[in-house]
């Protein structure tokens, strides 16, 4: 019996993915009898051009983990969602744009200025900054180019599935590689494999009581009591928000979760979401206190919440309702490219 065809690429991500295939243990053995690796740059010297000679729908599976942030993440993700019969956004880049999608909050232009410009450590004299394309005496450079947005990889091409998770765990890429080599029933198109469908919040066992919050602590301001819900104590823990599966284990370690594993089901936007609950738990004081007195004390409660666009939209800012900041009053008028 032939071998199916795997698989797996890392674009916009710190490669954690990439080892988590790993943490599968003993599984990987019955990846090896099963599977025959066809592209994984990772681990061996695979080409694009052996990529595009493969035909249409040659590998059976292909688990695509990081965002597209340059011109070649979106080239290769189009290449690979031509010659696989099933595509899977693996991990939190993939799906929601993850940590590097934090960079939609401010320009291309302020980017490349921090790092090659003003960085104290970059040694750069002539200002010298990346360009997509460069002469010199041999001939031309050519690379990639650095998009001014990053995107999820749903936002440039079809996804089959999506295994969430920074990175996911064992579970789940066991699961999404069993139901390929058993040749079982998929699920339905665009389903989340091997996650659960309520929240971190209803695996969690920190006990939970009646909130109200008065004050917001970062997690080295504050050492958290054990046993009880983080987010009650003023840590934020984006656990009401965050689909279950992951076991609750940030919380339970005492770190807020931070909501890798992406919104449940029926949330739109993960960061508004939160938002949402948290100001339903504000200590506002009582009815029969002075409105400018009161607005006051939220105003100096709020301001020790550290950066709200960054913890509440940590890994799901390309999914959402914002996907980017608004620049001098103008969007990004070239969608992924500008």
């Amino acid at each position: 019996m032939a071998k199916k065809k795997l698989a797996m690429y890392w674009a916009a991500s710190c490669g954690g993915c990439e080892i988590a295939t790993l943490n599968i243990g003993m599984k990987i053995l019955d990846v090896d009898a099963n599977f025959e690796i066809v592209f994984w740059p990772c681990v061996a010297d695979f080409k694009y051009e052996d990529v595009r000679g493969y035909p249409d729908g040659y590998i059976d599976l292909c688990l695509f983990n990081g965002a597209i942030r340059t011109s070649e993440n979106e080239e290769i993700a189009h290449l690979l969602r031509q010659k696989s019969k099933v595509l899977v956004a693996f991990g939190s880049c993939s799906c929601e744009g993850g940590i590097p999608a934090l960079a939609n909050l401010t320009t291309k232009e302020e980017i490349f200025r921090s790092v090659y410009l003003e960085n104290p450590s970059t040694d750069n004299p002539n200002g010298v900054v990346p360009q997509p394309v460069t002469e010199v005496p041999e001939g031309k450079v050519e690379i990639p180019e650095f998009y001014g947005m990053v995107k999820s990889l749903d936002q440039v091409v079809p996804v089959d599935y999506y295994i969430p998770g920074c990175p996911p765990e064992a579970h789940q890429i066991a699961a999404v590689l069993d139901l390929v080599m058993q040749d079982a029933p998929l699920p339905s198109p665009g389903s989340v494999i091997g996650a659960g469908v309520v929240s971190v919040c209803d695996e969690c066992p920190l006990e939970k009581h009646e909130k109200v919050i008065a004050q917001f602590y970062r997690p080295h301001q504050k050492k958290p009591e054990p046993g009880v819900c983080l987010l009650e104590q003023g840590i934020i823990c984006l656990g009401p928000v965050t689909r279950a599966g992951c076991g609750a284990k940030c919380p339970q370690a005492g770190m807020g979760c931070r909501g890798c594993y992406g919104p449940l089901d029926n949330v739109v936007d993960q960061g508004a979401k939160i938002l949402s609950a948290i100001a339903s738990v504000v200590d506002i004081g009582s009815p029969s206190e002075d409105e400018e007195e009161m607005a006051q004390r939220i105003s100096a409660m709020m301001g020790t919440l550290a950066d709200p666009a960054g913890t509440f939209y940590r890994f799901s800012m390309a999914h959402s309702l914002l996907q980017r900041a608004r620049v001098d009053g103008s969007g990004d008028g070239e969608g992924g490219k500008a």
